[in-house]
């Protein structure tokens, strides 16, 4: 058994007890691996296959690790390293596809949405099978979210939550609604004086009142006394005409998001 795979196995091992495994000695073992992977050189070729998939296998695992510990950073170097295996590698004779391609790949779809990247967004979606693009769940969800986005219908973005195709994309969708939120907040600091508090939670997607409370003290709102509605800084950057339309464009969103949540209770 080459060093490679005893490592692999250990590390797959320790991943696969689920709640039960210990982080330290998961971000330790890929560590290591990182320094096996630097010394070996492959030939991507049908005598290889067994390294090329030990190897993938880590990378794969380093990328959920990283996704589950919040390091986004970590998540794109191990994805671009599994990108060459996902794309040059594919044609390999006997090297099988692997089960996590494609929940991988529209996690980092996710991901560059998450951050603004819109035109590396497109770019990944560029590199995939048309029929993949219309029927894979993994990859529908994120370009479900950027249409979403483009729409402007932050709400439904907040409520495909809970049609996540895997619990690892709720940190980049996360991700994506908190830069929602300030800039939703944004919005409303320029189209009014003052907002019921109701809304304002709704509008900025957040859980419950303690959740909006810390949020609006990044932000120096002022609560009323009676806990029921919020005022805003007096610094209005916006002229009339386009208050007046963002708040219409406020107001639909409040009504468009009630419905929604009507659907669902």
């Amino acid at each position: 058994m080459s060093t490679l795979e005893e490592q692999r196995n250990i590390l797959f091992a320790e991943w696969t007890r689920g709640e039960a495994k210990n982080v330290k000695v998961i971000d330790n073992l890929l560590e290591k691996l990182k320094l096996t992977l630097s010394q070996i050189s492959f030939q991507p070729n049908e005598t290889q296959v067994g390294s090329l998939v030990h190897s993938r296998d880590v990378l794969e695992i380093g990328s959920f690790f990283s996704i589950e510990t919040q390091r986004v950073d970590s998540f794109e170097r191990y994805f671009s390293q599994l990108k060459v295996y996902y794309f040059d590698y594919k044609d390999v004779p006997g090297l099988p596809e692997s089960p996590n391609k494609y929940q991988l790949i529209g996690l980092n779809l996710l991901r560059l949405l998450s951050q603004n990247r819109l035109a590396e967004f497109h770019t990944e979606i560029e590199l995939l099978p048309l029929d993949v693009i219309q029927r894979n769940p993994f990859i529908n969800h994120p370009i479900l979210l950027e249409q979403y986005l483009m729409e402007g219908s932050f709400n439904k973005i907040f409520l495909a939550k809970s049609k996540n195709p895997s619990p690892h994309y709720t940190f980049f969708i996360e991700v994506l609604l908190s830069t929602i939120r300030v800039e939703m907040a944004s919005c409303l600091e320029s189209a009014f004086d003052t907002i019921a508090v109701v809304d304002a939670v709704r509008l900025l997607f957040l859980s419950n009142l303690n959740d909006f409370k810390k949020f609006m003290t990044t932000r120096q709102w002022v609560l009323s006394n009676d806990q029921t509605k919020i005022s805003f800084p007096q610094s209005k950057d916006m002229n009339p005409m386009t208050a007046k339309v963002a708040s219409q464009q406020i107001a639909s969103q409040i009504i468009e998001y009630a419905v929604e949540l009507e659907k669902i209770v």
